[in-house]
């Protein structure tokens, strides 16, 4: 079976005053805080909620 490819995902900017679909996805991504980083499987859904929010998050392949 091959290994699943993850990405580290990592908050880079607040959530405060941001509109409530990219707090969402910040959230389902697993962030909670500032600077906490989240290591995520690469499918198509998280890169894409990734992409949604890319000017508050970091992605990285891990």
């Amino acid at each position: 079976m091959a290994e699943k490819k993850m990405m580290k995902v990592t908050l880079v900017r607040s959530m405060n005053g941001r509109l409530a679909a990219h707090q969402a996805c910040v959230r389902g991504l697993g962030l909670r805080r500032m600077h906490q980083s989240v290591l995520v499987e690469d499918t198509p859904a998280t890169r894409g909620m990734a992409n949604k929010v890319s000017y508050m998050v970091k992605v990285e392949e891990a």
